[in-house]
């Protein structure tokens, strides 16, 4: 499948965890995530424009690219489908959920990592004229994201950053559609440290579901992921015995 990758395909799992990347990230950035959960079989979602995609075009339209991914997996239905999206990643996930669920496919839960809710403003990316890529660089070094290395080093910032930018503009120009909501479970995740995301912003998905809300604050920035996944966080929201459903 060109939209997914499962390193440990698990054809007994009770349920499938399809996991969506921040703005510049990839599915590399789920790795060790299978392994990790053993009781969940996990999908990464490739975003075209980067790693085996590179020689596609970026999306420019985030509820565009969230119908595709919908199409591209709505035939994993056999199981139940749980959705994890990292900050830009969380807002593709929303709007997968809802094509998925036009489509006839239940998403079981949706986990928003380190998101504002998707009908709050965006934060603002420059002075709105054309992106100044040292500046999105040094920005995102400073967030302490998986890239901020390669971006530190000038051949890999040239091929990296142009996607970084289209990912930055397509979640700039993204606008909710009032109205939009789910009808499953969501779960809010925060880092105390996060000087973009706060409890306030996570709060506010409670508005966009119609079903149970839950806010989980844990500590870190705004990429507390990367040395603390939430891993126990997820596997009790997903357990069967979870009231959180």
């Amino acid at each position: 499948m060109t939209w997914l990758s499962s390193p440990a395909p698990r054809p007994g799992a009770r349920q499938r965890l399809i996991c969506f990347a921040h703005a510049g990230g990839s599915a590399h950035f789920y790795r060790g995530w299978a392994e990790a959960l053993p009781d969940l079989e996990v999908h990464a979602v490739h975003y075209p424009g980067r790693a085996h995609r590179i020689d596609e075009p970026t999306a420019t339209d985030l509820r565009g690219l969230a119908g595709e991914i919908a199409e591209g997996i709505r035939h994993l239905n056999d199981r139940p489908l749980a959705l994890f999206g990292h900050s830009m990643g969380a807002v593709v996930a929303f709007e997968t959920a809802l094509r998925l669920r036009e489509t006839g496919v239940r998403v079981s839960h949706v986990f928003a990592s380190a998101a504002r809710a998707p009908q709050l403003p965006g934060v603002p990316i420059g002075d709105g004229g054309p992106l100044d890529e040292d500046a999105v660089a040094e920005a995102l070094i400073a967030l302490g994201g998986t890239d901020a290395q390669a971006l530190a080093d000038p051949m890999l910032r040239e091929l990296i950053l142009p996607y970084v930018c289209a990912d930055l503009i397509m979640l700039d120009a993204y606008v909710h559609r009032p109205g939009s909501r789910l009808d499953c479970p969501v779960t809010a995740i925060v880092g105390d440290a996060d000087q973009q995301v706060g409890a306030a912003h996570a709060d506010a998905w409670a508005e966009v579901t119609s079903g149970p809300f839950r806010r989980r604050t844990v500590s870190g920035d705004h990429f507390y992921l990367t040395p603390r996944p939430p891993f126990a966080l997820i596997g009790e929201a997903l357990s069967p015995l979870s009231t959180h459903a």
